[in-house]
């Protein structure tokens, strides 16, 4: 399939109104849920669906902390977020650091996946496996848990994309 004109969606009608918007007190949360991430076994329990990606900035050389949710996909780590300003950092053969439940930081390789195919595919891997973050990202479910195409194709229209992360 290749990328639709904006407004069409090859899967029908979309369930939800889409993404919701970014909280103004997002930034505040953040830091309570890196210093959570960080305190031993609450660690461990928070960052079983989160981890904190470091990412510097491209011009800036500035180090992003960004608490996201994940998960494991075909021995990678899946992030699925709007495209936020440190996204634009996210760039092939430049690794970033993972600290996984307050683990100590890792490396891994980063790929942004922004095509609308692998898109709706990796969100409905996301969303199967993480209720929050389909309610979150506007992707519905249906009774027996399978996620809305039309809904993962909507949320990439109004701007989401995937990070796929591969540990070293």
């Amino acid at each position: 399939m290749t990328d639709q004109t904006p407004g069409s969606n090859p899967y029908g009608t979309p369930s939800t109104s889409g993404p919701q918007p970014i909280r103004s007190y997002q930034g505040a949360l953040n830091r309570v849920i890196r210093v959570l991430l960080r305190i031993p076994v609450l660690g461990e329990q928070v960052g079983k669906s989160l981890l904190v990606l470091y990412v510097v900035g491209r011009k800036s050389g500035k180090v992003y902390e960004v608490p996201v949710a994940y998960t494991r996909h075909e021995g990678d780590l899946l992030v699925g977020t709007a495209l936020h300003p440190w996204v634009k950092n996210i760039r092939k053969d430049v690794p970033v650091q993972v600290s996984l439940g307050g683990s100590r930081r890792r490396t891994a390789d980063a790929e942004l996946v922004t095509d609308s195919e692998s898109v709706v595919r990796l969100s409905e891997v996301l969303a199967r496996d993480n209720k929050q973050w389909a309610a979150f990202n506007g992707v519905g479910l249906d009774a027996a848990g399978n996620p809305n195409k039309a809904d993962a194709y909507q949320s990439w229209q109004q701007g989401s994309v995937i990070i796929r992360l591969h540990l070293h």
